[in-house]
């Protein structure tokens, strides 16, 4: 099995925000056929849907405990299933200095600042599992100069697009790595 793990907060306040970037890029891959309904797991805290893509199963995992605690969720389901995060684990997370609508894939690297991320390398004890790193930077940086505000904004109606074009370049990079 493959854990695809967006990184988010939960609650409506930060449904359409750019730091849920993970949640929402993972809320179009659940659309896949053969996925199932999200469903809240209370002893991962986590919404999960599981299915398949190229006939391995795969759990899309939304951790419930907000951005800087997701580790928590994530060494469960690591634990649980005995799996090896290097093999096994996807992280998808917002990156505001990566340009809106673009992804970037990296392996073992660490936290950069992300929270969320290094709640994770906490949990497990490695950096060593995969990243998709997905652009949400602004083409006005003076948006972007009270980084709270900004990653905690919604999304406008154009930048909304780009969850969609960043969903289908995740499922293509999560294809590839399955394969």
């Amino acid at each position: 099995m493959k854990l695809i793990v967006g990184l988010g907060n939960p609650g409506k306040q930060y449904e359409k925000t750019r730091h849920n970037a993970g949640f929402l890029v993972l809320d179009e891959l659940q659309k896949l056929p053969g996925m199932k309904k999200w469903s809240l797991s209370k002893k991962f805290n986590a919404e999960i849907s599981e299915g398949s893509i190229v006939n391995e199963s795969i759990m899309l995992v939304k951790p419930m405990t907000f951005m800087n605690n997701s580790g928590q969720s994530v060494g469960l389901l690591i634990n649980y299933y005995t799996l090896d995060p290097t093999k096994d684990l996807i992280v998808l997370h917002d990156e505001k200095d990566i340009a809106l609508g673009t992804i970037k894939v990296q392996k073992d690297r660490g936290a950069a600042g992300h929270n969320g991320v290094k709640s994770i390398i906490e949990h497990l004890g490695t950096q060593n599992f995969t990243r998709i790193r997905l652009g949400i930077a602004s083409d006005h940086p003076r948006q972007m100069e009270d980084t709270v505000n900004f990653v905690l904004g919604k999304f406008s109606m154009f930048e909304k697009r780009a969850i969609k074009k960043m969903a289908e370049d995740a499922h293509t990079h999560i294809t590839d790595w399955i394969t």
